[in-house]
């Protein structure tokens, strides 16, 4: 619920706080997030925004770009660049596991390789983009998710998934074959990486 603002240290503890876990792409939206917690007008936010700045606790760069305001401009920009570098990633191991046989050296060890990304990270990493798209989200005994810490949580959520997907898939008339785990697979990768370039975009949106 949003309320009036009596002590300026909390509300410019505040304002660091959204900076620092949200990293909002504009001013506006960060005035935005702060009025979400305090009813104020965007006039006395951006005084205390102009009073930190003038303290040298609070920088403001000029000349970045703000996101696109549609999902779609926003996922042919270059701050989506990370969703099609997971889109070609999938869809090229997926292909050379259904056009390069066994016996096609030395071509076979690039499916390898590519196919090992595609098991054992892509998955997961689809997944924790989607629950946690910034990253520093969620906070840990130290301090908040940090790159490392999203790379391990993406192998295990990978080695997570994978085993799910194969006893669904046992289930079903399609049975634990190559081909129905690789569109399994490639299906649930493309699925959370558009969830999360979905959540990104909102998050910096202000949303």
């Amino acid at each position: 619920m949003s309320r009036k603002c009596s002590n300026p240290a909390a509300l410019d503890q505040h304002i660091l706080h959204i900076v620092k876990t949200n990293k909002p792409a504009t001013v506006q939206v960060l005035v935005k997030l702060v009025q979400q917690k305090y009813s104020l007008s965007q006039e006395e936010i951006m005084e205390q925004v102009i009073n930190l700045q003038n303290q040298e606790k609070l920088i403001l760069h000029e000349g970045y770009s703000p996101p696109p305001s549609t999902i779609k401009d926003y996922i042919l920009s270059p701050q989506a660049y990370w969703y099609w570098i997971i889109m070609i990633l999938a869809l090229v191991a997926a292909t050379l596991v259904f056009t390069v046989p066994e016996n096609a050296y030395p071509i076979i060890y690039v499916r390898y390789i590519l196919g090992s990304i595609f098991v054992l990270w892509l998955p997961g990493y689809s997944f924790t983009k989607a629950l946690f798209p910034k990253e520093h989200s969620v906070p840990t005994e130290k301090k908040e998710l940090n790159s490392i810490e999203r790379t391990v949580l993406s192998i295990s959520m990978s080695w997570a998934l994978v085993p799910i997907a194969g006893l669904v898939l046992n289930y079903t008339p399609w049975g634990i074959r190559v081909t129905p785990i690789t569109i399994s697979l490639l299906a649930l990768t493309i699925t959370f990486a558009t969830a999360a370039v979905i959540r990104e975009h909102q998050i910096k949106l202000g949303k």
